[in-house]
């Protein structure tokens, strides 16, 4: 009987005790995440942390999110303090090449048009009784930038920084899955064939000038959006400048790895069965996916609006890249773009949006903070 009564001491220490549906749901939800990136190739740099850290912490009593647990420490010290998503964005910078928003600066007028999900989705949260401070947070995932997207909410509104984490990044991953009918429905087979001239090389000189021009101009109009744009523009003058190939290698690759992985665990952490499966979280990720799919409408509309008035043509298609999700959006013009011509090569020419969609977004987030911090 002694021995009956240690192991069913044993076992109440054990998770079996404690699980209910909630938790084999998140196990599901986890595993979807998981899935979409293993098999889909959907972000798997991000889904794959993200997915295995929502399945981690859904195991009943697992000493892993209370105070100065594992992840949870990942998560004060990474995302509540902001340094995270200002490293992402100095292994974005250093990855990126501007050169082609730089040959067709036009198309920053595409990265600002994809910026029209942020705002109907921050008037419409309003509406639906979030407060102010709220929408803006909710508003901001129409970017499809996971980085700005948790920037804003650790300082508007920390208490929803895990759903509005996830629900960027989600958006962000399921870019080929939630524009390319969008695209379809909005433009013509005509328009999908329309052929760009190729773009004109731009000196390194221009590039070496950009990155410091631009954090003149974006601080200087909007200073709370300097910290992102500012390791934004460090990375990418990095790149440019050729003289600190140790520098650009660290954070091209181990600096924002590292980083990557403790991002994903983080943002995972955030989805716990107690918070997530209620109302609120998935009437986020509703409002999210409308922010979203009217940022890429705002990008389609605009270029063929432009095109109105331009003797050279461009395919809308580039019009969809405005969002911030580098480079999966540029990749996914161009897949749709050569479904309707397979010689059709649009990659460069949406790479011009797609990059001036990461500071449109991070402007937008500077003009939040300045208006509601």
């Amino acid at each position: 009987m002694q021995l009956l009564n240690v192991l069913y001491e044993i076992f109440l220490k054990t998770g079996i005790p404690h699980l209910d549906y909630r938790y084999v749901i998140m196990w599901l939800i986890g595993c979807l995440f998981m899935y979409l990136a293993i098999k889909k190739d959907f972000e798997p740099l991000l889904l794959v942390p993200i997915g295995f850290s929502i399945f981690l912490v859904n195991m009943p009593i697992a000493p892993l999110t209370g105070p100065g647990q594992l992840i949870n420490l990942f998560f004060k010290y990474g995302l509540e303090t902001e340094i995270i998503p200002c490293l992402i964005f100095l292994g974005i910078g250093a990855l990126t090449d501007f050169g082609p928003m730089i040959a067709n600066p036009k198309t920053l007028l595409l990265g600002a048009a994809a910026q029209l999900g942020v705002y109907i989705a921050f008037f419409g949260s309003i509406f639906f009784g979030f407060t102010i401070k709220e929408a803006a947070t909710i508003g901001i995932i129409g970017g499809a930038d996971g980085p700005t997207t948790i920037y804003l909410a650790s300082a508007l509104a920390p208490h929803m920084m895990g759903m509005v984490a996830v629900a960027a990044y989600s958006y962000m991953a399921m870019v080929p899955l939630i524009q390319p009918p969008i695209m379809k429905l909005l433009t013509s087979e005509a328009e999908r064939k329309i052929r760009m001239k190729q773009l004109r090389s731009v000196s390194k000189t221009e590039k070496i000038i950009f990155p410091l021009v631009a954090t003149v101009v974006i601080c200087l109009l909007t200073p709370d959006a300097a910290p992102l744009m500012g390791l934004l523009m460090i990375g990418n003058l990095f790149r440019e400048c050729k003289v600190v190939d140790r520098l650009l290698k660290t954070a091209q690759n181990d600096l924002l790895n590292i980083v990557t992985i403790v991002l994903g665990l983080a943002v995972g952490s955030t989805m716990k069965a107690e918070v997530f499966l209620s109302p609120k979280p998935l009437f986020i990720f509703l409002l999210g996916l409308i922010a979203f799919a009217f940022s890429t409408v705002g990008g389609l509309i605009f270029a063929k609006i432009m095109n109105l008035f331009l003797k050279e043509k461009i395919n809308p298609l580039i019009g969809s890249a405005g969002v911030s999700a580098v480079p999966m959006a540029a990749r996914v013009s161009q897949k749709v773009g050569q479904e309707a011509d397979p010689k059709n090569f649009l990659l460069m020419h949406a790479m011009g949006p797609n990059v001036a969609g990461v500071i449109g977004t991070a402007v937008a987030a500077g003009t939040f903070l300045a208006m509601l911090k």
